[in-house]
């Protein structure tokens, strides 16, 4: 059993109201502004996905122009508004805003404890006890038959707001589901089999996220489990990627 240390945690993940103040504040350019497109989920895009570009294999991703942390579905949706997650972001920006206020990005033995909020060696934030699509909704994830038929029972489509659902015994809110969030972790497979190692070598510079997102789902993407990871290149960005920041010392700003 690994220890660790005692930590502040920001209650939530990063909001689009606290990232617009580091903005304001530094002029700072995300990767996804620069590059100038980012992927949003084909059901999102404003007009329709037709005619956008897709990802082979997992065409629900769309190619959108301009869709950035302000403009999540691209510049034909609406603003972001201020207490919605923080997405579009690349792990540099994340690393950006976390040093701005004094904080880091958790490692992945940090962020399972601060998930379990207390509870011990639960699966979920909230225990045992498995959501499902039509009457126990305790994070946001998604409902009904994936990737084109979203029931929204839970009352949300896409991300919900960063306060929006209960927080775990910590005070700490969608420590699964709404978002992935970056860590600092770089990914690699716990196995040491010869396919793991193999596998390790091709995603070699990945890191690792946590959390799930709105769109994972028991029959496609289990991982709103506590334990669940994936990884991805630190240059990706997406309407479902955020982060959260963790402090070694008391924060000024949280």
């Amino acid at each position: 059993t690994k220890r660790v240390r005692d930590l502040w945690w920001a209650r939530c993940a990063n909001s689009i109201g606290q990232f617009r103040c580091f903005v304001d504040a530094t002029g700072y350019v995300t990767l996804a502004e620069r590059y100038g497109w980012s992927f949003v989920f084909h059901t999102h895009v404003p007009g329709g996905a037709e005619g956008t570009l897709g990802i082979e294999g997992l065409e629900w991703w769309r190619r959108i122009d301009g869709a950035t942390w302000q403009y999540p579905v691209g510049p034909d949706g609406p603003r972001g508004e201020d207490d919605m997650p923080a997405t579009h972001i690349a792990h540099a920006d994340a690393e950006a805003f976390a040093r701005w206020v004094g904080g880091r990005l958790p490692s992945e033995a940090e962020w399972e404890h601060a998930a379990r909020g207390g509870l011990g060696d639960v699966r979920y934030p909230w225990g045992d006890e498995e959501p499902d699509d039509v009457g126990f909704f305790p994070c946001n994830i998604w409902q009904g038959h994936f990737p084109d038929q979203n029931t929204a029972m839970d009352g949300f489509d896409g991300p919900a707001p960063v306060t929006s659902l209960a927080a775990n015994g910590y005070g700490l809110h969608h420590m699964v589901g709404n978002v992935w969030e970056w860590t600092a972790a770089p990914f690699r497979l716990r196995s040491s089999t010869a396919a793991a190692q193999k596998r390790n070598a091709q995603m070699k510079g990945q890191r690792l996220l946590k959390g799930g997102s709105f769109l994972c789902h028991r029959s496609y993407c289990h991982r709103y489990r506590i334990a669940a990871r994936t990884g991805n290149t630190p240059d990706s960005t997406s309407e479902h990627t955020g982060f959260r920041v963790v402090y070694d010392q008391a924060p000024q700003l949280a």
